[in-house]
């Protein structure tokens, strides 16, 4: 229990599933209630696996494609900033003619963008931050502590478990944010999502720069 509370704490300020929801929010406006909460499902499905892949197989993932954690924040920086200028500035889709040749003819609805994996599983809740922090504690447990390997795989999987369900409870509680601000509600907190998402985008290139800056030799 010791482990998973140090994992929680450690790892939830990094998660920050409000920032997620709010993103969930401004992406899912045109879904139906059944498609929210399939996604909800999905991206708290997603969370677990890449918390998971991260602490066991991170590390040497990273090895053998040579990425680097600071190359991690940029590229999570690059995505990050890239979601937040597409809601800032959202593309407009002219409207489709209906069909109507006859009663054979089916309307047929337009597929859904996922919206589970990216953004609201990477980069939004387990992103550069969060994956550098489950790689870091991957390779340093063994020297902290007397735990037993048994014990430290356990209380990863439960930690993993336990955020992907206050995700997965964060972002069906939109249902309800969702009636009480409306469409036009909904729109505004995508501009202003949209912003804040560019602005953490580039203080993760920032943060990464500078750490890269910090790992030449002599800097």
């Amino acid at each position: 229990m010791h482990l998973i509370g140090l994992g929680l704490v450690l790892l939830i300020p990094l998660t920050n599933p409000l920032t997620s929801v709010a993103l969930f929010l401004s992406l899912s406006g045109d879904m139906s209630r059944e498609e929210r909460h399939n996604q909800a499902m999905m991206a708290s499905f997603y969370v677990f696996l890449i918390l998971v892949i991260s602490f066991f197989c991170g590390e040497l993932v990273m090895r053998l494609f040579g990425i680097s954690i600071p190359g991690l924040r940029i590229a999570g920086g690059l995505i990050v900033a890239y979601i937040g200028f597409r809601m800032l500035f959202p593309p407009v889709h002219p409207p489709k003619p209906e069909k109507s040749e006859g009663e054979e003819t089916k309307v047929l609805k337009p597929t859904t963008q996922s919206i589970a994996f990216v953004p609201i599983a990477m980069p939004s809740t387990a992103g550069p931050g969060t994956i550098a922090m489950v790689i870091s504690a991957a390779s340093t447990w063994h020297q902290v502590g007397n735990y037993s390997e048994w014990m430290v795989y356990t209380a990863v999987v439960l930690t993993a478990v336990v955020l992907s369900l206050v995700l997965w409870g964060c972002l069906r509680s939109s249902d309800l944010i969702m009636k009480g601000v409306g469409k036009s509600g909904i729109e505004a907190i995508s501009r202003v999502m949209g912003f804040l998402l560019v602005c953490m985008g580039v203080q993760f290139m920032i943060n990464g720069v500078f750490e890269l800056i910090k790992t030449y030799p002599g800097a």
